[in-house]
Parts: C-alpha cells; structure tokens; sequence
C-alpha cells in the first residue's frame, strides 16, 4: 500500500484494481486488445479523461503502463501512438509459445480430470460454432481460451501469468491472420481436438508435437505476410 500523508491513512496503489489508474489501463488495453485503438492511433491524454470521466493523472499512469507493456508508443515528437507489433516481435512471441506449450502439454497428458474435459468440450464446441459463423473475435478469443486453459490445468502460475501476456501481444496479428484465412478457423478447431486426443490418451510426445505443429503454421503465416 502506499501511505497517504495528509489523511494518515493508507491509500490505493496507483494499479490496484479498483483504482481509476487500473480502470483507465483496462479501459485502455480492452480498445487496443480489441481493434478499436488499431495500430498507428494517435491518442491524447485529454480526450481519453473527458471520454473516461476522469482527470489526466491515472489516464497518464495507465499510458505509461501500456507503453512498458509494449501496447503504446511515447514519444516527444509523435506523442502518444499505439504501437504495431513488428514481424520480429511476431516471431520472438511464437518462439516462446513453442519453447512452453509442447513442454505443457507433454506434462499434462493423461491428467486431465471431469471438469477439465468439460470446459475444454465447451471450448471447443464454441469455438466451432463462431468459426462456423465467420465471427473472427469470438473465433480469437476462444483460441486464446484453449490454450489458457491448458496452461491454467498445468497448475504453473508463471506459465499462466507470461501465456496470457503472450496472447494479449499477438492478439491482434492472430485476428489479421484469421481474416485473411479464413479456412484456418475451422482447421485450428480440428487442431486443438487432436492435441485433447492425445492428452486424454495420455501420449505426452503426441500432444507436444502436435501443439508444436499447430504453433508453427501460425507463426509462419504471421511472419509472411504476403501469404
């Protein structure tokens, strides 16, 4: 906490949920993670508080938090800008995932539970039912949810932790890749039943070659982008 001097009293931290720094960084990064701040906006820190209902202190705190997330560009020159994630930074990411989520998979096999099985049948059933009706959002965020799921299941709280911080990195380059393929939503449904498959069956080198595969046509699509 940090003590607030003129009441004698401990005050919020700037980034504590529920602090207006908090909720102008969740407001923030929900337009970005969304499309609805695309890559290139130029942003204001006085048009965002009138919008928000608030003053430029915690809009600026919650700027310099996304700007070290990598999400926003500050600048003397440009001002504020939302960044877009480079072929490299794609390629850094994807490496990542395929360093950790074969290595995940390969650990969780054969120890999926009930209620395991059951939320990963509803992701799945979801998934191809946005990926059916072409809605490239939902079809994102299901795609996310699976392989949060799986990292969630490890029982690895970093794991969790950096997973996510990936998928909110690249979010925006797997919804563009989803749109100019459309064809590969349906497919990376059939993808993620076939590593269940092999976690269920308990072959731990199946299901880390597979998510390793399944990894790998994303990131080689992401990194040419002429494809």
């Amino acid at each position: 906490m940090v003590w607030d001097h003129e009441s004698s009293r401990p005050g919020p931290v700037p980034d504590e949920p529920g602090s207006l720094a908090h909720r102008a960084y969740e407001d923030l990064r929900g337009r970005i993670l969304s499309g609805r701040l695309a890559p290139g906006a130029m942003l204001s820190e006085r048009r965002l508080a009138a919008e928000m209902g608030m003053s430029k202190t915690p809009v600026h705190a919650a700027i310099e938090r996304l700007a070290a997330d990598g999400f926003l560009s500050v600048a003397a020159q440009r001002g504020i800008v939302v960044r877009e994630v480079s072929v490299r930074e794609i390629a850094d990411h994807f490496e990542v995932r395929e360093a950790i989520e074969p290595f995940l998979v390969a650990r969780l096999a054969g120890r999926l539970g009930a209620d395991h099985r059951k939320r990963l049948s509803w992701n799945a059933r979801e998934h191809r039912r946005v990926a059916r009706a072409g809605d490239v959002a939902a079809v994102v965020d299901r795609d996310a949810e699976f392989h949060l799921l799986l990292a969630e299941f490890q029982g690895n709280r970093e794991f969790a932790r950096l997973m996510a911080q990936v998928r909110d990195r690249v979010r925006a380059s797997i919804h563009e890749l989803s749109t100019r393929h459309p064809e590969r939503m349906l497919q990376s449904v059939e993808e993620h039943d076939r590593i269940v498959e092999a976690l269920v069956a308990g072959d731990g080198a199946a299901a880390a070659e597979r998510m390793r595969e399944h990894i790998r046509w994303g990131m080689q699509r992401l990194c040419d982008r002429g494809s």
